[in-house]
């Protein structure tokens, strides 16, 4: 729960920029301190238990499910998120799709906050996929 002297992440889709929203993000986060501020390091698409699945969408939706589970830890929700950055091996409009959706199943409809998607050739861990990390904020 965010205090009254803190405001929750405010997103901005500025006049002059295109509209962001069906790609599931917002051009502007801003947050009015004081705060505390939460980065969550890049979570793919690993179980528990270590395994990864073999399919992008799978491990799409257990990273989102690994994000939650971070910021659950620091005491925050997919609504306290100002700012992703998106790591998609071999890029294309179909996993934008599925990134979309999951976002969505994530974080709700309404919750689209500042994102980079940097399509890349290759992650940390052989047949890794998906990566996303996060920046959160709460009152201080």
């Amino acid at each position: 729960m965010i205090s009254p002297n803190v405001s929750a992440p405010r997103f901005l889709n500025p006049d002059g920029l295109y509209d962001p929203a069906p790609n599931g993000y917002s051009h502007v986060a801003v947050i009015e301190a004081p705060t505390t501020l939460i980065a969550v390091s890049g979570q793919g698409g690993e179980t528990g238990d270590g395994a990864l699945p073999p399919s992008f969408e799978a491990q799409c939706r257990q990273g989102f499910d690994n994000l939650l589970t971070a910021l659950d830890a620091a005491g925050a929700t997919g609504a306290d998120v100002a700012k992703l950055t998106v790591l998609i091996v071999d890029h294309d409009q179909d996993k934008l799709a599925i990134f979309g959706w999951e976002l969505a199943r994530a974080f709700g409809l309404e919750v689209k906050p500042a994102c980079t998607l940097i399509p890349v050739p290759r992650l940390a861990l052989d047949g890794m996929l998906f990566e996303i990390e996060a920046w959160a904020a709460l009152a201080a």
